[in-house]
């Protein structure tokens, strides 16, 4: 039953079918990445925000902020997915690939490590103001 499977998917991805392992899944790559991302995002989220929140009293508002903010950065997460299950086929040259890949996993993980802060920096602006 593996074995069927792993025909199966080998004969989607004719690269790998035809013995080529030379050639890079970037849809695969940025996939992954964003599947790591959003598991790291959320976590920073839950441990940042939710300590800040406990340690300063603030109301349930940031909860639902919190809410929102995962929700946001899945379908961001999914555009990225769609471009890149595009990109192979574009007619780029393998470098060229290589360095839009790079710059979007920048985008990615700058924002996924940052927008947590960002967020609590918010919520302390918006503590002090209220």
């Amino acid at each position: 039953m593996v074995a069927a499977a792993s025909r199966n998917s080998a004969s989607k991805h004719p690269a790998h079918h035809h013995g080529n392992p030379d050639v890079v899944r970037w849809d695969k790559k940025m996939s992954n990445n964003c599947a790591a991302a959003l598991l790291v995002y959320t976590m920073m989220q839950i441990y940042f925000v939710l300590g800040m929140i406990e340690t300063q009293g603030v109301s349930i508002a940031p909860y639902f902020g919190l809410i929102v903010l995962v929700a946001i950065i899945i379908p961001f997460c999914r555009n990225f997915e769609k471009r890149w299950q595009t990109m192979s086929s574009s007619g780029l040259s393998h470098q060229s690939i290589a360095a839009k890949f790079r710059m979007d996993q920048l985008l990615l993980w700058s924002l996924t490590l940052g927008l947590p802060f960002v967020f609590c920096a918010l919520i302390k602006a918006a503590g002090t103001l209220f």
